[in-house]
């Protein structure tokens, strides 16, 4: 393989494994915040309180997700230098 094609599949690889996390993301907010927030049986809206649950369960994921890599950067700049 010439170096064009092997950069356009790597490009490709690396787009198919960045779309299967952003899948495996949805995959776990929809288990956890769902068992968490519908009680009931859904209808064809999702009641006001468990819109609000939804939200903010998934808010709180991504706030975790976020700070847990931003200590994981620091510490690997940490061990760097």
């Amino acid at each position: 393989m010439d170096a064009f094609p092997q950069k356009e599949l790597a490009t490709f690889v690396e787009n198919e494994q960045a779309q299967q996390r952003l899948n495996s993301s949805i995959h776990t907010f929809t288990d956890m915040c769902w068992d968490k927030c519908v009680t009931g049986l859904p209808s064809t809206q999702f009641s006001r309180s468990e819109a609000s649950c939804l939200s903010n369960c998934v808010n709180r994921f991504l706030d975790t997700s976020l700070f847990l890599v931003k200590k994981i950067e620091e510490q690997r700049e940490a061990s760097r230098n």
